[in-house]
């Protein structure tokens, strides 16, 4: 009887650590789990301050080109919608910058209504390609990409080529609608596609315009240089450095730039000296917890169009 009332206590004894082990773990889980659902609950609500601070940052932004080009004939990198702007409150930070998208080729405007190239800008995009080293065939494959048959150009491809890839797809046969879409197209790796995105977009200055107009006192050398074969990169760093010191006011002062004059001339209906598309990029943060809104407007006057907006 002793042994048996012995075996009893020991097994109480047992028994009692391992519920209090299992009382312990669940406690802790439980903690843990609590834990969890509050920093879960702090990140939920602090990305969506840091959402509301982005988007905030964007219209504030638009409110900063109104103000600045209303009553300006032209635009450029000296005026101050170009100068990031960074706010801190007591809720968090916003980073907001503005760049001028009419100081791109743009990509879209490489094929005529007709679906035929348009010469000026294939010309002009071929100039650029050759100094980020990107082969003309890629530019053939682009334009199949955006024309609406199902006709391949010479180093081109239409939906039969991406419809035998591993993971098939068709052509869009019509307008890009972003510069990432580019990843899509035959030739047009993530790299070289990187290496392009400063010099293009896929917007147009003006809705159904047959070509976009590039700003100069904006664009970048690589961009100016690309405009017409005549134009080295020491004529493109004078441009820019006449436009540091003296913003273009009209086209017709391009003739202070010696050896630029002729070539303006001929550049007519090509080039402005006042964009009106930009993008606006406004990233929030709030504690761990950030947000990025990418926008793209077209301005006139004091109306603007959002032509794109992504949130990150």
């Amino acid at each position: 009887m002793i042994r048996h009332a012995r075996g009893e206590k020991g097994f109480a004894l047992v028994l009692t650590l391992v519920i209090t082990a299992l009382m312990v773990a669940v406690t802790s889980d439980l903690v843990y789990q609590a834990y969890v659902d509050i920093s879960l609950s702090r990140g939920f609500r602090d990305g969506q301050q840091a959402s509301l601070l982005a988007e905030s940052g964007v219209i504030g932004g638009t409110k900063l080109l109104q103000l600045a080009l209303s009553n300006q004939e032209y635009s450029s990198l000296s005026d101050a919608w170009a100068a990031p702007q960074k706010m801190d409150d007591e809720t968090g930070t916003i980073e907001v910058s503005i760049s001028d998208e009419s100081g791109k080729i743009n990509l879209n405007g490489l094929i005529s209504p007709n679906g035929e190239f348009e010469p000026f800008t294939l010309s002009a995009l071929k100039r650029l390609g050759a100094r980020l080293e990107i082969p003309d065939e890629a530019w053939s494959a682009l334009a199949d990409w955006l024309d609406s048959n199902d006709q391949t150009r010479s180093g081109g491809a239409e939906t039969p080529y991406y419809a035998a890839l591993k993971i098939p797809y068709k052509a869009r046969n019509g307008a890009l609608v972003s510069v990432a879409e580019l990843t899509l197209i035959k030739g047009f790796t993530p790299a070289l596609v990187a290496k392009l995105r400063p010099f293009v977009t896929t917007h147009a200055g003006q809705p159904n315009a047959p070509f976009s107009q590039v700003n100069i006192n904006t664009a970048p050398k690589e961009v100016i240089a690309a405009l017409d074969e005549r134009i080295d990169d020491r004529l493109a760093e004078r441009i820019m450095e006449e436009r540091r010191l003296n913003p273009f006011k009209n086209t017709g002062e391009l003739s202070r730039v010696p050896g630029f004059d002729t070539i303006a001339t001929g550049l007519s209906g090509r080039i402005n000296v006042k964009g009106n598309l930009f993008r606006i990029v406004s990233l929030a943060r709030v504690k761990e917890s950030g947000r990025k809104v990418d926008v793209v407007v077209r301005q006139s006057g004091t109306t603007q169009d959002v032509l794109s907006w992504q949130e990150y």
